[in-house]
């Protein structure tokens, strides 16, 4: 069993879906979380489900396409726990639509949150693990990242380009005992899919050798494994939850 007693993670997007789920799967393993969303009373409400589990909880309200808010929030967490040991840069937003009908304004709000803002925060929590030389960065790409989809040219190159962050990020961090990886979940049964026509669900579920979505667990369970002592000679790695579909 993976324990992660004392030690202090920061999980963003972690108000609902799979950002929620990886955070409960910390906290079931001993860390100390601190809870980071732009939604405050979902932010708290997580962050109490995760204390009645014995351990501290921090709610974080911050947008961190914001290198203040990003810079205050890391400051919380060394402050409030002393530490900063796992960052899982789990935030992000979709602005679907063709490429040549896009706005500006939607392409830049998706580049902002889902990549600027991995790179934000995975510079401040570096400045914190290197001094200690030790700590595990968890990046939530996609295999969108992957094998692309028409009408998210902003969410494919945003999510591939956490996997270059990930793998230029692991040699910079790696002689300092730091590790970066990158997770790139398939379909997964969140709210998002969930309201997907039925139709379009069974076309998907087709594409998926084991033939059914994922779950947000199954992504934790993957943050878990490389957040622990079993992954600490594994970095600079993109491994997909997606039932084998990026195999096709």
């Amino acid at each position: 069993m993976v324990t992660l007693n004392d030690q202090t993670a920061l999980v963003t997007g972690a108000a609902r879906g799979i950002g929620k789920s990886i955070a409960l799967k910390l906290a079931d393993a001993g860390a100390n979380v601190v809870v980071a969303d732009v939604l405050k009373d979902e932010v708290e409400a997580v962050a109490k489900e995760l204390e009645g589990k014995g351990v501290k909880a921090i709610p974080a309200t911050a947008d961190i396409s914001s290198a203040d808010q990003v810079a205050e929030m890391i400051k919380l967490a060394v402050e409030e726990t002393g530490r900063l040991d796992i960052l899982v840069n789990n935030a992000g937003i979709t602005r679907d639509g063709l490429l040549m009908r896009m706005s500006e304004e939607d392409w830049d709000l998706v580049i902002n949150i889902n990549l600027k803002g991995a790179a934000l925060c995975t510079r401040a929590a570096a400045k914190v693990m290197f001094k200690k030389k030790s700590g595990r960065i968890i990046n939530i790409s996609s295999v969108i990242a992957l094998m692309g989809n028409a009408g998210q040219a902003n969410y494919a190159a945003s999510k591939a380009g956490i996997i270059g962050l990930t793998r230029a990020m692991s040699k910079e961090l790696g002689p300092r005992g730091v590790t970066v990886n990158a997770i790139a979940p398939g379909f997964i049964d969140t709210a998002m899919t969930q309201a997907l026509p039925d139709e379009v669900r069974k076309q998907y579920q087709q594409r998926i050798p084991l033939g059914r979505f994922g779950t947000p667990e199954e992504v934790g369970d993957l943050v878990l494994f490389l957040a622990s002592d079993a992954a600490k000679y594994i970095t600079g790695q993109v491994i997909a939850v997606d039932g084998g579909m990026t195999t096709h």
